[in-house]
């Protein structure tokens, strides 16, 4: 066999597999519409779960506030809100142990910020005249539940 002939029957093959390859390809063409019998189609995941709601705790000689639920502290940093897992300029361990008061709102520090500031200022502490009050989502002042002392 000389190199003419084998390269020839090659040629053959090659053509041969190439046309069987585009008849398959278009052969497939007229199942794209819907899924063939026997072809296994997932259900939807539907996820059925407790979103929980923010709950605040702010500290007034930082103005930063913290969502229990998230695990995140909020502040302004410049004049942008952020939101980070650790105060920015204070440790947790400072923050934690200056004074605090409980937020009555489920949304954004940054919708209330203003009136949380008039109402709880930088040098507040719980046995000032804010004592026994908390910030509800309209920023009015609310009184506590006291127990029988007063308290």
């Amino acid at each position: 066999m000389d190199n003419r002939s084998f390269f020839f029957k090659a040629g053959k093959v090659r053509s041969a597999l190439g046309a069987v390859f585009l008849l398959t390809l278009t052969g497939c063409v007229g199942y794209v519409d819907g899924p063939s019998a026997g072809v296994y189609v997932a259900p939807p995941v539907v996820q059925v779960g407790f979103v929980a709601q923010d709950d605040y705790v702010y500290y007034p000689n930082y103005q930063v506030y913290y969502s229990n639920s998230r695990h995140q502290y909020a502040y302004q940093d410049g004049r942008t809100w952020v939101s980070r897992p650790a105060p920015q300029h204070v440790s947790v361990n400072v923050l934690q142990a200056s004074p605090s008061v409980r937020m009555d709102f489920h949304d954004s520090p940054a919708n209330h910020h203003a009136a949380v500031v008039k109402q709880y200022p930088k040098n507040w502490s719980p046995n000032g005249s804010n004592q026994g009050q908390k910030q509800n989502h309209d920023g009015d002042q609310r009184d506590q539940p006291r127990d029988n002392n007063g308290r």
